[in-house]
């Protein structure tokens, strides 16, 4: 019995902080969802704050060097970065949110936006085009820098 409950216990401090998401949105459904975003997010901005002091300077492309870096290379890939646009694809989730759903994906991923908006710009929007929460066999994220208006 203690062999079978050893093999859920999570790897790492992501993995818990994912069980811990997962069960409050089991419990809680939609409602539970802004909570999430909102932890998330401040999460990220703590983060994004963290390695703004860190790196030579704040532009996308520097920023999501470092961010990538932090990833497993064997499940994850940069498909292109730039100071205007960050793709990354992934096949597995970090958090374990896989076959969940859509909306906790994007609420979870507030960590990431907001890593960047503190990082680099407010102005970093986030596109996930596809993602394992949803079935998909892998995540794809877009981070764009918004041209600021003339």
């Amino acid at each position: 019995m203690t062999e079978q409950k050893d093999k859920n216990l999570p790897q790492n401090p992501t993995q818990a902080q994912g069980l811990l998401i997962k069960e409050m949105y089991k419990q809680f459904g939609k409602e539970a969802l802004p909570v999430i975003e909102d932890v998330c997010g401040r999460q990220g901005r703590a983060l994004g704050a963290k390695i703004r002091k860190k790196v030579s300077d704040n532009r996308l492309s520097t920023v999501a060097e470092a961010f990538a870096k932090s990833f497993d290379p064997s499940g994850t890939e940069v498909i292109s970065v730039s100071d205007e646009r960050f793709q990354i694809q992934g096949t597995s989730c970090p958090f374990g949110l896989e076959n969940t759903s859509r909306e906790l994906c994007e609420a979870v991923m507030a960590i990431d936006l907001e890593y960047f908006r503190a990082a680099v710009s407010d102005r970093i929007e986030l596109e996930i085009t596809r993602t394992v929460a949803e079935g998909s066999n892998c995540c794809d994220t877009v981070y764009t820098l918004e041209k600021k208006a003339d």
